[in-house]
């Protein structure tokens, strides 16, 4: 993790909780534990928690404002992207929020150090029974019923009235880690590949039916240049997270297999955030990041490719991801993930703030692509009987471009696993609101009730997402999901920004204000008007694929040629 300053508090003779014992109020709570976590009793007082303190932002507004001038097409600063400089200022914590968080852990003989590039988190080590007494919690053992994963988090804390307008959240308390497997859904296997020999593949010509999918598929599909890209600065960038990492041998299996017009030697470089691991042991190789790698790098061509890979719990990770990112000069100007969580085990202010870190990265300039989720409307659910849409996150964060999924030749259709549906904490932006209303207007009171009208919809977009043909751990795969959805529709966005600077262009940096404008990208996408999401009440309540819009498809699947001429190219 990036630590941009330390900030050592002296400590005083002040005892644990003396001073904020009398004047606390409660500051995030829930009223149970997330589905699927059982409480096992009090944890043991002398555990150590990694604390993050998130700190007040001075100019959210700014921000946003500052966000939107450069993302619209319709501003006068269109494309005129942010130093790190200028964004910091909108987010560094006024020096009074500053003084006082600091000065209260001072008074509780805690040492903090700055996390962030702004100065905007602070990190504490501290004792269990440190934790209940410095915020009147109740940190407690919860088990996971499926998997038997033991957490420690409170359901409620509290900080000094005080300090409620300078601590925006503290993290780990009411945010439950994540408990699912993060990988695409997997389809079939062939044989282990002999030494030096790579299999040959036997597909369903692109085009008809349900093809095995591979990059000239796609290229054939969406109008995919081969040419290479030719600018150096451009940057394309994966993350990993649980542990999870790619394997440059299967990359280049990938590669002489299904891209033998470009070098099988071409590969991509690794950035470690807070001890993430890329140990390059093939028998261990993780599908996902495999996945997302060999799309990466295998559509979009000659673009230099990035594996970020992240330690640490997903929750912790993601923050983690976004800050290292933000502490970077020049970072990648298209980031990829295919992970997300159930929206509600975050806490609402703790997603808020990971959102803010994709906001901040917008208005520099980088275009951060997520998954839309393979739960269809349950989120990523385990069961299908949920009783209402679960929407998933990071997905759900209104500063991200969400990808859905569909399948079929050759009219795609949305598959049925695509994730889609209403946030429960993020209000519905400006940019989508046209699009959504027409969409809930034709909805009429179908599935009322069991989502949120108001929040902000997701997917934004989609790309085909079944049955991709993959090398991992020297076998061959065949996988689908929104996480082989997702690094397609983020190589075109790549390849899109290497022809808009060589044409001394700035790079397209957030998408969403451009790809819901009438004038500009809407137009570029070709409208999926079939297929459906239903995964709840035992897979007969969701979302049906519509004219324009829809929480299945988005805006539609993506047309090069089209979105460069609406890119101005």
């Amino acid at each position: 993790m990036v630590a941009v300053c330390t900030v050592v508090l002296l400590l005083s003779t002040l005892v644990l909780g003396e001073s904020t014992t009398h004047s606390l109020r409660v500051h995030e709570r829930r009223d149970a534990a997330p589905l699927g976590f059982t409480h096992s009793g009090a944890a043991n007082a002398d555990h150590m928690l990694s604390l993050r303190i998130g700190l007040v932002q001075n100019n959210l507004q700014g921000l946003y404002d500052a966000l939107n001038d450069v993302s619209d097409p319709s501003s006068d600063k269109y494309g005129q992207h942010l130093s790190r400089e200028e964004v910091e200022a909108f987010v560094a914590p006024t020096s009074d929020s500053f003084s006082a968080a600091t000065t209260w852990l001072n008074k509780n003989g805690l040492n903090a150090t700055a996390v962030s590039p702004a100065r905007d988190w602070l990190a504490v080590n501290i004792s269990v029974s440190q934790a209940n007494s410095l915020l009147s919690a109740e940190y407690s053992l919860f088990t996971h019923d499926a998997t038997s994963t033991e957490t420690i988090r409170t359901l409620e804390y509290s900080l000094p009235t005080d300090l409620q307008a300078h601590i925006d959240c503290v993290h780990p308390t009411t945010t439950f880690p994540s408990v699912i497997n993060h990988s695409p859904i997997l389809e079939s296997w062939t044989r282990r590949e002999d030494t030096g020999e790579v299999e040959a593949r036997d597909v369903t010509p692109c085009g008809s039916g349900s093809p095995n999918m591979v990059p000239e598929c796609l290229q054939a599909m969406y109008g995919i240049p081969t040419t290479p890209a030719t600018q150096s600065s451009n940057q394309i960038a994966v993350t990993g997270y649980d542990g999870i990492y790619a394997e440059q041998a299967d990359l280049q299996s990938f590669l002489t297999a299904y891209r033998p017009d470009v070098s099988n030697t071409t590969t991509y470089s690794v950035i470690s955030v807070n001890n993430g691991t890329d140990p390059q042991w093939r028998e261990n190789a993780g599908t996902e990041a495999n996945l997302d790698i060999e799309y990466a790098v295998g559509l979009a061509t000659n673009v230099s490719a990035y594996f970020v890979t992240v330690g640490g719990s997903f929750d912790d990770a993601l923050l983690d991801a976004a800050n290292y990112l933000l502490s970077m000069d020049s970072p990648p100007q298209v980031v990829s993930t295919s992970y997300g969580d159930n929206e509600n085990v975050l806490s609402e202010k703790l997603a808020n703030s990971i959102c803010n870190a994709y906001a901040q990265l917008g208005a520099r300039g980088v275009s951060i692509l997520y998954a839309s989720g393979d739960g269809g409307v349950s989120g990523n659910q385990a069961s299908d009987n949920c009783t209402e849409f679960v929407p998933v996150f990071p997905a759900s964060c209104p500063y991200v471009t969400t990808v859905g999924a569909t399948t079929e030749q050759p009219t795609e259709i949305g598959a049925s696993f695509s994730g889609g549906g209403f946030s429960n904490y993020f209000a519905q932006p400006a940019y989508q609101s046209a699009a959504v209303a027409s969409y809930l207007s034709a909805l009429g009171s179908n599935s009322s009730g069991l989502f949120n009208t108001t929040g902000r919809a997701y997917p934004d977009v989609s790309a085909y997402g079944t049955r991709y043909d993959i090398k991992s751990g020297a076998v061959s795969l065949i996988v689908s999901g929104t996480s082989c959805s997702t690094p397609t529709f983020a190589a075109i966005v790549a390849l899109l920004n290497d022809q808009l600077l060589s044409a001394g262009k700035s790079v397209l940096g957030f998408l969403n204000p451009w790809l819901y404008s009438t004038a500009a990208g809407m137009g570029a996408l070709n409208d999926v008007v079939g297929g459906n999401n239903l995964a709840c009440s035992g897979g007969t309540t969701g979302f049906y694929a519509a004219q324009g819009w829809d929480p299945v498809t988005g805006l539609g699947t993506p047309n090069f040629t089209l979105l460069a001429s609406a890119a101005g190219l």
